[in-house]
C-alpha cells in the first residue's frame, strides 16, 4: 500500500468513524411527540392537521403512524395530547393500548383545577400515562399560573408522581416561566417541545440567550430538537444547512443528554412529510458519534418520560 493511498483510507475511515448513525445496525427511533385524533368520532375533534384546501380532515391513529414511521427506523411513540376535552384523555388511553407502537402518552390535565389531583391519580393508573402539556394552547398561561399557590401545588403533585411536563410551542416568555416554575419545584421533569422553531425577535434576543443559559443549568430540563424543519423568512426548506445553526447551538447548551426526537406528526405535514423531518436530523447527527446520536434519538428519552416499553424492537431494559 502506497503513503497516498494509507492516508486516504485512514481518512475515509475517520469520516466513516465520525458519522455515527452509519454504523453497525440502524439506530432505532423514538418518536417523542406524535398526535392522535378521529375526526370520524360522533364529537369530532377540536383540531386537527393541516391539510389542502378542500380536503376533508385524516385520522391521525397508531395504524396510519405506523406505516409512514417504522421503514423509517421508528419502533416507538409517545401521543402529545391535542385536544382540551378531559374526556379525550381516555380515550387516547384507549387507543394507544391497542397498539405496541405506543409507548406513553401526554395528557392535558389543569394543575391549577380542584380536581387536579382525582384525575391524575385515576390517570396515572395506566402505565401509559407519563405526564400532561401545558404551554401556549388552549389559553393556558404558565406565568400567569405560577401566581397562584395551587397551580404550584398540583406541579408538585405532578413531580411527587414521577411524571413529567410536556411544554406547548415555546416563546421566550414560557422559557422564562420555566425557570420560575422549576424554582419552585426543583425536581420537576420538564420537557420543552419545537425549541429549533423558535426564531426570537431581535428585541427578545438578549431575554432567550438569558434563558437558554439559565435553563442550561437545569439537568431535569429536556429539550426537543422537533419543529426544526419551519417557515424562514416565508420559506420552508429541507436542507439541513439551513438549521445547523441553531441546532449546533442548542446541543452546545443543553448538551447530548438532554436533547430528544419528536416528528409532530401530522401537525408537520404542514410543512414537510414525516420522512424529510426524520432525513434532517438523520444527517445533522450523522455527523457526530454513534454514542450522541443514540442519546438523541431515544436514550434519552427513556430519561425523560420513563416510556413503557412494549415490544422486543423497543430499545431499553
Amino acid at each position: 500500500m502506497t503513503r497516498r493511498t494509507f492516508l486516504a483510507s485512514a481518512a475515509a475511515a475517520a469520516t466513516h468513524a465520525a458519522s455515527g448513525t452509519s454504523q453497525g445496525a440502524p439506530i432505532p427511533i423514538i418518536d417523542t411527540h406524535i398526535h392522535l385524533y378521529d375526526p370520524a368520532r360522533p364529537q369530532g375533534v377540536p383540531w386537527s392537521a393541516p391539510r389542502p384546501p378542500g380536503t376533508p380532515p385524516q385520522a391521525a391513529l397508531p395504524d396510519r403512524y405506523r406505516k409512514l414511521a417504522e421503514p423509517l427506523g421508528v419502533v416507538g411513540a409517545i401521543e402529545i395530547e391535542a385536544s382540551p376535552w378531559i374526556e379525550d384523555n381516555l380515550w387516547v388511553l384507549e387507543v394507544a393500548e391497542r397498539d405496541p407502537i405506543m409507548v406513553g402518552t401526554i395528557g392535558n390535565l389543569q394543575p391549577e383545577k380542584p380536581e387536579f389531583a382525582e384525575y391524575l391519580t385515576r390517570y396515572h393508573k395506566n402505565p401509559l400515562f407519563r405526564g400532561i402539556r401545558y404551554g401556549n394552547l388552549w389559553g393556558y398561561d404558565i406565568a400567569k399560573q405560577l401566581e397562584q399557590a395551587n397551580f404550584v401545588d398540583g406541579m408538585k403533585l405532578l413531580s411527587q408522581a414521577d411524571l413529567v411536563l410536556d411544554t406547548a410551542n415555546p416563546r421566550v416568555a414560557l422559557l422564562e416561566a420555566i425557570i420560575r416554575l422549576t424554582d419552585n419545584v426543583p425536581d420537576l421533569r420538564v420537557v420543552i417541545d419545537h425549541l429549533p422553531g423558535l426564531d426570537p425577535a431581535a428585541a427578545e434576543q438578549d431575554r432567550y440567550e438569558a434563558a437558554l443559559r439559565e435553563l442550561q443549568h437545569r439537568p431535569k430540563v429536556y429539550v426537543k430538537l422537533s419543529g426544526v424543519i419551519h417557515r424562514v423568512d416565508g420559506r420552508v426548506s429541507t436542507d439541513v444547512a439551513t438549521y445547523r445553526p441553531r441546532l449546533d447551538h442548542l446541543m452546545d447548551v443543553f448538551g447530548e443528554d438532554r436533547v430528544i426526537f419528536g416528528s409532530d406528526w401530522p401537525n408537520s405535514d404542514g410543512v414537510a412529510r414525516i420522512d424529510q423531518v426524520v432525513a434532517v436530523v438523520k444527517e445533522y447527527f450523522a455527523a457526530k458519534p454513534r454514542a450522541v446520536a443514540e442519546k438523541y434519538f431515544w436514550k434519552n428519552s427513556i430519561g425523560a418520560y420513563k416510556w413503557v416499553k412494549r415490544t422486543t424492537s423497543q430499545p431499553g431494559g
